[in-house]
């Protein structure tokens, strides 16, 4: 499969009680025995740390070995071909998560074991963080506010670094790769290690690409960036538990696509470098983002407890004019903490968790340009959760939460006009959410869960008075603008075996005060279309299914589908749809796995005997992306149009090389796109830039036919 997913917990029977049923040994390519180790992983974004088999809410993980062979340009791009993922994106360098529908504000992203704060308001603030840093993601689908408060309501993106090593190992990385249509060149170096219960983790890692091409725009100036990331960790690992400190540093400089055209030709205005050159040029962004997060855990003969404390400061610059001085500057500083305690399993199948959480945050403007003003933010929660086993095939569990969030505008005065008003809002909220699992038997299981999530007005859609760049729009803020609540409904339905698997996860979702922008008849700036925030009602419908059928050894032939149908209730017919509602999208891919050893040695007639392979995991794979026409599209005053479907044609190679059966590289190629199919993405915002007098088509496309080469070279000290 091309990448894995789990919609509900799977068997809860032991993999060595399964072995012996079937008679046969594990291996890779069997679809019963890989849902049942992914099964037995805990997952941390539900009600406190659950094996996967338990929990109620649908849940996706990306193992490190997808990250590791998935193509991309960052790391949300790297996790949106997962059912009900998709990406807003802008450029290559910059992506923002949607999660069956919703986006922004109303997606967490975990980042080092705390929300990352980066101004995610904005249509191109993509997540600040090194993909390259990245082990594993865990991507929570639905209202998760029980264990996040407010921003939760779509769902919960896990960014989870690389494990510390066992004692006694030390190790070191280096990879490498490179893309064929825009010129990307990254490395990452690292040398993680364990001496004693000392622990620690070094990271450092470079990508530059210059301007991506298609066929229908050429290259496309102002999508070329440059990023560099650094990671530091060091901790101790005792019995009683473990701390540890890291500090991370993350450099993105953009560049910005404006999408201007020649009058007479159609073709795209040059910048002021060549399409195929690494440097910057007017106009970029720069943004620096850097984060300190003390983790510790404290093991008691009950449970344990666990108290994170983290501080960020995200820097975000516009240059248009000169290179050397910025228009618009953001600075974030945010201050979170989390204090928990979860029990072990007590009595007759009880599990409990209560917590602690919150954070705060100040921003200000410190360039010539105004968008939203100076403000502060402070916010709490407590929650408690609890799980039951009832018995071998039922488990309930479920929690409630309070939420108490301030936030203070600052009043500004321009040139003797006052720009924005001092205000305070103040927002409560109570969530919960209640599930239930049932195993009926060894190969179907049933899951039910009920969420509540909220969320609070951001300072953008409160008080926007200005330009806003990234939209090519001036935006107004409303602040009477009430808190969104959702109610959202999930039921999943799971079947395995030895040769097939299939998961259908549907949702219904209904959002009390959806906070929106439409488009008014003032016009404040003449180069730009006035839009205001405003808020109504909203239900949102949808479903994944998707099934792998493992006929042969080695051979799967995998298929996933998601579809969400996002309203506005009591609307007219040109505002009846939310805006930016991914396409349905079907996913289809065929792999065979030519070579696999579990184990570097083999035993045949009482002898053990080395693998003299020199290959080992060796597969190779075909997969169509097909993504249907959208027309469900939020119309009025050509906010959206209609995007036509298209289909992607992707190959992909990958294999371990090894000497003397020991791993010494990975290698993976990708051909994405292998058709060279000109498209647009409904969800890019580069669909609505300025039209083509010459062939009638407007926007920019996406990118072209692109191959990826990566090489991974662990080392073992």
């Amino acid at each position: 499969m091309k990448t894995t997913y789990i919609i509900l917990p799977l068997l809860c029977i032991s993999t060595a009680m399964a072995a012996q049923e079937h008679n046969h040994a594990e291996d890779s390519t069997d679809v019963f025995f890989r849902h049942l180790k992914l099964n037995e992983l805990t997952v941390t974004g539900v009600t406190g740390d659950t094996k996967l088999k338990l929990a109620t809410a649908p849940v996706s993980i990306v193992s490190p070995q997808v990250l590791r062979a998935t193509a991309s340009t960052n790391i949300i791009d790297a996790i949106a071909h997962q059912p009900g993922v998709s990406q807003l994106t802008t450029g290559g360098s910059i992506s923002k998560p949607i999660i069956r529908g919703l986006g922004y504000n109303r997606v967490v992203v975990m980042s080092e074991d705390v929300r990352q704060e980066g101004q995610q308001w904005g249509d191109e603030h993509g997540v600040e963080v090194d993909g390259s840093s990245v082990g594993s993601v865990e991507i929570l689908k639905g209202p998760a506010s029980l264990m996040y408060g407010s921003d939760a309501m779509a769902g919960v993106v896990i960014l989870h670094a690389q494990p510390p090593l066992a004692n006694g190992e030390m190790r070191a990385n280096v990879s490498s790769e490179y893309q064929t249509n825009n010129g990307l060149f990254g490395y990452n170096l690292s040398l993680a290690g364990n001496q004693q219960g000392f622990v620690w983790d070094a990271r450092y890692s470079d990508k530059m690409a210059h301007a991506y091409q298609n066929k229908y725009d050429g290259y496309v100036p102002g999508s070329q960036f440059r990023e560099r990331a650094g990671r530091l960790m060091l901790g101790l690992n005792k019995q009683w538990g473990y701390s540890r400190l890291t500090w991370t540093a993350y450099h993105l400089t953009p560049g910005i696509i404006e999408g201007e055209r020649n009058a007479e030709t159609g073709e795209l205005e040059c910048s002021s470098v060549s399409p195929t050159s690494y440097s910057k040029s007017l106009p970029f962004q720069q943004v620096k983002h850097y984060k300190a997060v003390w983790n510790n855990m404290l093991n008691l003969s009950s449970g344990y407890i666990k108290a994170i404390v983290g501080y960020q400061q995200n820097r975000r610059q516009e240059f248009e004019e000169s290179a050397d001085k910025y228009e618009l500057y953001f600075k974030l500083h945010t201050l979170t903490y989390d204090l928990r305690y979860v029990t072990h399993e007590f009595g007759h199948g009880w599990k409990l968790s209560t917590g602690v959480g919150g954070m705060y945050q100040k921003s200000g403007n410190e360039g010539e340009e105004y968008l939203i003003p100076d403000y502060r933010l402070f916010d709490f929660g407590l929650y408690a959760t609890a799980t039951k086993s009832l018995n071998d095939r039922w488990t309930l569990n479920g929690g409630v939460r309070y939420d108490h969030r301030r936030l203070h505008g600052d009043e500004l005065t321009e040139d003797g006009e006052k720009r924005f008003v001092d205000f305070s809002r103040h927002f409560n909220g109570l969530t919960g959410s209640i599930g239930t699992v049932c195993n009926i038997n060894d190969h179907f299981n049933l899951r039910l869960n009920l969420a509540r999530g909220f969320r609070t007005p951001n300072m953008s859609e409160l008080a926007s008075n200005g330009v806003h760049e990234g939209s090519i729009r001036y935006e107004l803020g409303n602040q009477q603008l009430k808190a969104e609540y959702s109610l959202q409904a999930d039921l999943g339905l799971d079947f395995t075996s030895r040769y097939f698997s299939a998961q259908l996860a549907l949702f219904a979702n209904r959002i009390d005060n959806y906070i929106f922008t439409h488009r008014v008849a003032e016009v404040i700036d003449p180069d730009y279309l006035t839009y205001a925030y405003t808020q109504g009602d909203a239900r949102l419908l949808g479903f994944e299914a998707g099934f792998d059928f493992h006929p042969v050894h080695s051979v799967h032939f995998s298929n996933t589908f998601s579809y969400v149908d996002a309203q506005l209730m009591d609307a007219t017919p040109d505002t009846k749809y939310l805006p930016f509602t991914p396409a349905p999208r079907w996913s289809t891919e065929l792999k065979w796995e030519l070579l696999h050893h579990s184990h570097s040695t083999v035993t045949h007639h009482h002898t053990t005997v080395a693998h003299r392979s020199l290959f080992n995991n060796l597969y190779v794979a075909a997969g169509l992306d097909c993504f249907l026409k959208q027309d469900h599209v939020f119309s009025a005053d050509d906010t959206e149009t209609p995007t036509p479907g298209y289909a992607l044609l992707n190959l992909s190679a990958g294999t371990d090389v090894q000497i003397n059966g020991k791993k010494v590289a990975e290698l993976y190629i990708t051909a994405d796109n292998l058709l060279d199919k000109a498209y647009q993405n409904h969800l890019s915002r580069l669909k609505y830039c300025d039209e083509n007098v010459v062939t009638g088509r407007r926007g920019v496309y996406n990118m072209g036919r692109n191959v990826t080469f990566k090489v991974v070279v662990p080392i073992k000290m």
